[in-house]
C-alpha cells in the first residue's frame, strides 16, 4: 500500500525559521492545519512543535484538535454556514465572518452555551472570494459590537486563493485605514489586522507590510518553504517534508506506443503519442497509486531515470531508463509533491500515513522513530 511521510525534523526547522521572522517584526501569527486533513498522527506531530494558534476550514478538524489538545486555540477560517452555529461556538475560538445573520445566530449560540465568541470580519479587498466590501464595513462592525457574547478579535482579508490577486502595500495600506475610520467613529479598538498568508511573507521580507498588520495565518510555506509570490522556494527552508511512497507491482518491458483503435481514456482525454517511438519498446513500471489518491501533474519521482507516464484510478505507470534497470517488483518508489498533491492524497483513505521524527520523544535515539497509521 502507498504511504505519504512527514518529516519532523524538516518541519520544525521551518517552524523555527518562520518563527525567527515573525518575531523580529514583532507579528503574531497561526499555523493553518488545514491540509493534514484532521489526520490525528499528524496533527499529533504538530501539536508537539507548536502552541500557536491553529487554523482550519473544517469543523471535523478543529474538533480533532480540541481532543487532542484542549487549550490549543482554534481558528474557523472561512464564513461559516449559520445552521452551524452550535457546532462553531463549540469548536471554534474564532471565527472568519462576513454576514450580519450569521453573526447573530453565533451570538444567540455563544449566549446559550455561556461563551464569548471571538469573530474576525473579512474584507473584500480585490480577490472576490470572501468578505464585506469596504464602504460596508464600518455599518456592520457598529452591528456587530451591539451583540451580546460576540467580541471583534479583528478585520481580516483573503488574497491570492481563488483569483491569484497578489497583496501589496497599498491593498494592505488601505485595509489599515478602514480599521481606523471604524475605530474612530466608533470610539472601540479593534485587536488585529490578519491580512498576511503565506504568499505576503515575501512583502514582510521586503519592508512592505505595514505596522498595522500584526497577524498572518500560514500554511504553505511552512509545510514546503516555497515563497508563494514568486513561486520559487525560499532559501533556508526544507521543500520536502512530505514525500510519497509506491510500491512497484510490475515491471515489464513494453511497446512505447498502445496498439488497437483508441478512444478516450477513463478521465475522457485521449492520450497524444510520439509516433517516432512505433516499434521502440522501454521498461514500463506500476506502481500501487493512482488518480483516486494523487494527481500525476503534482508529483514527481525523486531517483533519477524515472518519469510518470500516466495513470488510471488505482495505479500509477512510469517509464524506467537503463540507470533504473534494477528495479523490481516490491521495490519503493519516493515521491516529492506540491500542496495540491498533499491535500489530495490526505483525503484518500487507500493512502497511508506515516511519520518521522528526528528524535524518540522518549528516549532521544536518532531518525529510527517511524509511526504509521491508515
Amino acid at each position: 500500500m502507498s504511504y505519504i511521510t512527514l518529516d519532523t525534523e524538516k518541519l520544525v526547522h521551518n517552524y523555527k525559521f518562520l518563527d525567527t521572522v515573525f518575531t523580529a517584526h514583532t507579528i503574531e501569527w497561526a499555523v493553518v492545519a488545514k491540509l493534514l486533513c484532521g489526520n490525528e498522527l499528524f496533527l499529533k506531530s504538530l501539536l508537539e512543535i507548536t502552541n500557536k494558534d491553529i487554523c482550519d476550514s473544517r469543523l471535523s478538524n478543529l474538533k480533532k484538535i480540541k481532543q487532542l489538545s484542549p487549550e490549543t486555540k482554534t481558528l474557523y477560517i472561512k464564513p461559516p454556514a449559520k445552521r452551524l452555529a452550535e457546532s462553531i461556538v463549540k469548536y471554534a475560538d474564532v471565527s472568519f465572518n462576513s454576514e450580519l445573520e450569521t453573526i447573530r445566530a453565533l451570538s444567540e449560540e455563544a449566549f446559550k452555551q455561556q461563551k464569548t465568541h471571538r469573530i474576525v470580519i473579512m474584507v473584500e479587498m480585490g480577490e472576490l472570494r470572501e468578505g464585506v466590501m469596504t464602504d460596508a464595513l464600518q455599518e456592520l462592525y457598529g452591528e456587530v459590537i451591539k451583540l451580546p457574547n460576540i467580541q471583534v478579535a479583528g478585520i481580516g482579508t483573503n488574497l491570492n486563493c481563488l483569483n491569484g490577486i497578489l497583496p501589496d502595500k497599498d491593498k494592505l495600506s488601505e485595509l489599515v485605514r478602514h480599521k481606523e475610520a471604524a475605530e474612530a467613529r466608533y470610539k472601540k479598538l479593534i485587536p488585529n489586522i490578519t491580512a498576511g498568508s503565506s504568499v505576503t511573507i515575501p512583502l514582510l521580507f521586503n519592508g512592505d507590510v505595514p505596522s498595522g498588520i500584526n497577524h498572518f495565518r500560514i500554511g504553505e510555506t511552512l509545510f514546503f518553504g516555497t515563497d508563494v509570490f514568486h513561486d520559487q522556494n525560499i532559501a533556508g527552508m526544507q521543500q520536502d517534508v512530505f514525500k510519497l511512497t509506491a510500491e512497484v507491482i510490475e515491471i515489464i518491458e513494453k511497446p512505447m506506443i498502445p496498439n488497437g483503435e483508441a478512444g478516450t481514456n477513463l478521465t475522457g482525454d485521449r492520450p497524444v503519442h510520439d509516433q517516432n517511438n512505433r516499434n521502440k519498446t522501454s521498461v514500463r513500471a506500476i506502481v500501487d497509486v493512482g488518480l483516486l489518491d494523487i494527481d500525476p501533474k503534482q508529483i514527481f519521482p525523486l531517483e533519477e531515470g524515472l518519469e510518470i507516464i500516466g495513470a488510471s484510478s488505482d495505479m500509477m505507470i512510469l517509464n524506467s531508463t537503463e540507470e533504473n534497470s534494477a528495479l523490481k517488483v516490491g521495490d519503493t518508489v519516493d515521491f516529492g509533491m506540491n500542496y495540491m498533491a498533499v491535500l489530495r492524497a490526505m483525503n484518500s483513505d487507500y493512502v497511508d500515513k506515516k511519520v518521522t521524527y528526528a528524535k524518540s520523544r522518549k528516549n532521544g535515539n536518532h531518525r529510527s522513530n517511524v509511526h504509521t497509521v491508515s
